[in-house]
């Protein structure tokens, strides 16, 4: 759901968008299919989906055999097993890479450091350390001397600001997913901390979720 906030926002600030998703191990294959629906329907100019095997390092309740957490009463407080080892670090970086071959200069990412489950690699201070990083290591920016920037429009805002961005934007949010752990035909289970995340959001924005859940 967060991406597709920040496609539309970046479409809608002008920006031709090359569509980026990683299919990474993770535990099902529903947020890649929902992903390419929302490149889409949001028009983005491409969409590359990246195969990168983290499931032979693990270490995640989403790349390895461990159970995702439900009904956390305390989401935020500490680092949860979702946590997967540095993923923010590698999508970025490939994404850097995407942009160097398209001769782009502006990567858009969907962090959030407010409503979120406590990743180390969703705080705004990451996204600039990246960002410093990216002006260094790229061939791009050191011959040219232009600068890399790193978007991460959504990082202040509630999971409520962000269900009514999205809706400002004229997102169908029946198209998006967020659910770490769902069930047949991709149902989200309403219990996972993404799921109550969502589910927070829109009750707080005022809004009905169009997704079904399991509980």
């Amino acid at each position: 759901m967060d991406s597709a906030v920040v496609l539309a926002i970046a479409r809608e600030e002008g920006f031709a968008c090359e569509a980026l998703s990683f299919d990474y191990g993770q535990r099902h294959r529903t947020e890649l299919a929902a992903a390419r629906r929302v490149a889409q329907s949001l028009g983005a100019s491409g969409h590359t989906t990246l195969p990168i095997d983290m499931r032979a390092i693990g270490g995640s309740a989403l790349t390895d055999d461990i159970d995702v957490p439900k009904d956390r009463g305390e989401i935020g407080q500490g680092i949860p097993v979702t946590y997967v080892p540095a993923r923010n670090t590698v999508f970025l970086s490939y994404a850097l890479a995407l942009a160097e071959v398209k001769g782009a200069w502006d990567i858009f990412i969907g962090v959030n450091a407010l409503d979120y489950s406590g990743y180390p690699d969703c705080r705004p201070e990451f996204i600039e350390a990246f960002e410093r990083l990216a002006n260094l290591a790229t061939k791009a920016a050191v011959e040219s001397g232009d600068v890399m920037r790193i978007h991460s429009p959504l990082a202040q805002m509630s999971k409520a600001d962000i269900v009514r961005r999205g809706a400002e934007l004229g997102i169908d949010f029946a198209l998006t997913h967020s659910c770490y752990d769902p069930g047949e035909g991709g149902r989200s289970c309403g219990r996972c901390d993404a799921c109550q995340l969502r589910i927070k959001g829109f009750a707080e924005a005022g809004m009905k979720d169009p997704l079904p859940y399991t509980h």
